[in-house]
């Protein structure tokens, strides 16, 4: 533990103010007073209503739709930060926008998840705080600390709930071979067998399976996703599924449910989706919701992360 406890303040960004309060309640801590508005013309505006001398100052802030007003704003409070002597200061990101332009699938395109990881260094951010990264290489494209958390644990002991309630038979797909590895973690929790699809980008936006490894004959799919945007991923692998005689009851678990465009109505009016389920790192307006979709919270996931930096404990045995 460092010689010197150095106060702890937590502020919300106007991306995810409800996931960042209940952080707060778990903490037992209120949230700083921050103050943010948006001029006729577009531009942001940042201000810090309090003292944050010498704290160790978490702003919590999620880079998902609007995608740049929240990452400028984000930017913002962390020069704010800066300016006014916090002795560190942590981005805490839910969800990290620019994640899946992490390398160059094509010439002359930019990495733009290294663009992001250098433009917040420079804002001044200390370190900074992830949950499930769309490729864990972005960790390297820092040269500070990244605490890459995970929901993986919160989606194993949901499914072990609804097996030890009745749901059986089950195989767990990955549906794309980069996520294999977070999802031998489920598979080896919950006892069951493994298929893997594989895909490609045809075009821009585009996705494909075009072939299934593994036996789903009869079995109920358990797909372990980072994020759901469009759909078109979930509905491929969920054709490919039922293609291969899969049971028509598909469990569908995914970190980040971003939903855009018509993302809900597209998954939830397949009647062989049994359910989505997701986490509340990036809010679920009213519009978006429906019974199959069903949310998990990560406040206390982050709230015991950063309680942990806080008192300079480790963050890696959270998930030992």
């Amino acid at each position: 533990m460092s010689a010197v406890q150095h106060e702890m303040k937590l502020f919300a960004g106007p991306g995810h103010p409800e996931l960042a309060k209940s952080v707060g309640d778990w903490l037992g801590v209120g949230l700083g007073k921050m103050h943010y508005t948006q001029f006729p013309d577009g531009e942001n505006y940042v201000r810090f209503d309090e003292s944050v001398r010498g704290t160790d100052a978490y702003i919590l802030q999620p880079t998902c739709p609007p995608v740049d007003t929240n990452l400028v704003v984000l930017l913002e409070a962390i020069d704010a930060l800066r300016r006014a002597s916090a002795w560190r200061i942590t981005p805490v990101i839910p969800y990290y926008g620019y994640a899946r332009q992490e390398k160059k699938d094509a010439p002359r395109e930019p990495i733009t998840a290294k663009l992001i990881a250098d433009i917040l260094t420079v804002a001044g951010a200390n370190r900074v705080m992830c949950l499930d990264l769309h490729a864990d290489a972005i960790q390297g494209f820092f040269n500070i600390p990244v605490d890459h958390l995970t929901a993986i644990h919160l989606f194993i002991d949901y499914f072990a709930k609804s097996i030890a309630a009745g749901l059986d038979n089950v195989v767990v797909v990955s549906p794309d071979e980069g996520r294999v590895k977070k999802v031998r973690k489920v598979v080896q929790e919950l006892k069951a067998p493994l298929a893997v699809g594989y895909k490609h980008h045809p075009h821009h936006n585009v996705t494909e399976v075009t072939h299934l490894a593994g036996d789903v004959r009869g079995k109920t799919p358990i797909i372990i996703e980072d994020m759901i945007t469009t759909g078109g991923s979930i509905v491929q692998a969920v054709d490919a599924l039922i293609a291969h005689g899969c049971h028509p009851q598909i469990h569908i678990a995914a970190t980040h449910g971003i939903f855009a465009s018509n993302a809900v109505e597209r998954l939830c009016s397949r009647p062989e989706i049994a359910e989505i389920v997701i986490t509340d790192s990036v809010p679920l307006p009213p519009e978006k919701r429906h019974p199959k979709i069903k949310v998990l919270s990560v406040a206390s996931l982050f709230g015991e992360a950063i309680n942990r930096a806080n008192h300079d404990l480790s963050i890696t045995s959270l998930f030992d």
